[in-house]
């Protein structure tokens, strides 16, 4: 352990699995205090338990407009400052369009879309006042390609490209550094609507990366010098052909 963040206060959405949890244990070992932001309250427990003082829980229900709306006052409240925000929460919707239905569209868009901006939202007027921060979002790579098995997906993630780096933009002179992430397909939850027989053949083929892999580029973006933003980092599989 470096101790790179220590003093640093990170929240991280969708903190209690995937790529939240391998993000957060990485922040942990380099020094930070990482607030958990999750709505599996069990988890949480378990989680903060393991991991002991520096470890936070925030139970939010990100598709709970009130429970969203009070989540950064509320980790406020708790730790005092937001270093880092990273917004990873997301969830997924393979297939064609007509496979799926309206609630799962507004569901995936609300997760994956407004609440990031949302969220983001919340936490601009802190990091501006102190002059300095670091805004984080778990893109895909399926933000820069048209993938035709996953159109609300890719449809989301191709809005959340826009977003971030149109609020890099606006806020690179305040102090505040704002990119994103963007990985081929990690094993998690997140894949748990692929078929079975493709995702089997995609680690079979060495087509997935784990969440710690993420993990670590997340830490390298966040660790560069303060004259230095990474705006995205595309983060694949070898193996991974698109």
């Amino acid at each position: 352990m470096s101790g790179r963040f220590e003093g640093k206060v990170a929240a991280i959405t969708g903190g209690a699995s995937g790529i939240g949890l391998a993000t957060a244990g990485a922040l942990l070992r380099e020094g930070a205090t990482v607030v958990l932001v999750d709505r599996d309250e069990v988890a949480l427990k378990t989680l903060t338990e393991k991991h002991g003082p520096k470890c936070i829980a925030q139970r939010t229900d990100l598709l709970d407009a009130e429970s969203c709306n009070a989540m950064v006052p509320e980790i406020l409240a708790k730790t005092g400052q937001i270093d880092i925000l990273h917004c990873n929460a997301g969830s997924y919707i393979g297939g064609d369009l007509i496979e799926t239905n309206p609630a799962a569209i507004d569901r995936m868009l609300n997760l994956n879309v407004n609440a990031v901006m949302k969220n983001v939202h919340a936490v601009i007027p802190h990091m501006t006042e102190r002059g300095t921060g670091d805004i984080l979002v778990t893109c895909s790579v399926a933000g820069h390609a048209a993938i035709q098995w996953e159109p609300v997906y890719s449809g989301s993630k191709w809005a959340i490209t826009c977003f971030v780096q149109t609020m890099r933009r606006q806020l690179m002179k305040s102090g505040v550094r704002v990119g994103q992430v963007s990985p081929g397909p990690v094993i998690s939850a997140l894949l748990a609507d692929w078929p079975e027989d493709r995702l089997q053949k995609a680690k079979d083929s060495g087509a997935l990366i784990e969440p710690s892999e993420v993990a670590d580029a997340v830490v390298f973006m966040l660790s560069r010098p303060r004259n230095v933003t990474i705006r995205d980092m595309i983060v694949l599989p070898s193996n991974f052909d698109i």
